[in-house]
């Protein structure tokens, strides 16, 4: 099977999940917080307003019937992704000159702007705090560069060229080490 790099390798299998103990712990915690506390609470608002009478014309009925199907169809989605992850620490990192998975890199772009971005899962990513996914075109081609390599992404921009400046991995006690 001949693949790009900007497509995911599912051969009919769910889709890998890689993540970091810390996005792990996240959807953990989103998980419990919605099954053990939203979804009572909004089983008890349905309940108090199904004794009200009229369901069709109930709004509080309606919205809240509403919003715990929302709850249970967020519950399932994190049960799928919890499910399927694969816990990758980037503080294990051998390899700190190159980038991998959980890698901070800072790179420049042709238009010298200097960029720095973390690369992880995709249940992680956020551009506001520069994290990105494994799977972005960004991340995809600043895979296994080294500091100082230059590489080439497709981006709905155009092609870019990025030199990468610098790869920092967290350590294990919580502070991050460049290499």
């Amino acid at each position: 099977m001949i693949r790009s790099a900007n497509t995911p390798a599912t051969d009919g299998k769910t889709e890998r999940n890689l993540i970091t103990p810390h996005g792990l712990k996240a959807l953990k915690e989103e998980y419990r917080h919605l099954w053990a506390v939203e979804r009572p609470k909004t089983v008890e608002a349905v309940w108090r307003a199904a004794q009200n009478g009229d369901r069709s014309e109930n709004g509080d009925y309606l919205y809240n019937k509403k919003r715990l199907r929302e709850i249970d169809r967020r519950v399932r989605f994190l049960l799928k992704r919890i499910d399927c992850a694969e816990v990758i620490d980037p503080s294990r990192q051998t390899n700190r000159s190159q980038v991998f998975f959980g890698a901070t890199v800072t790179f420049v772009n042709e238009r010298d702007e200097e960029k720095t971005v973390t690369i992880l899962g995709k249940d992680e990513a956020d551009m506001a705090t520069g994290s990105i996914s494994w799977q972005s075109p960004v991340a995809r081609a600043l895979m296994k560069a080294g500091i100082g390599d230059t590489v080439t992404v497709r981006t709905p921009a155009g092609i870019s060229t990025l030199e990468v400046l610098s790869i920092a991995y967290p350590r294990p006690d919580g502070s991050s080490e460049e290499a």
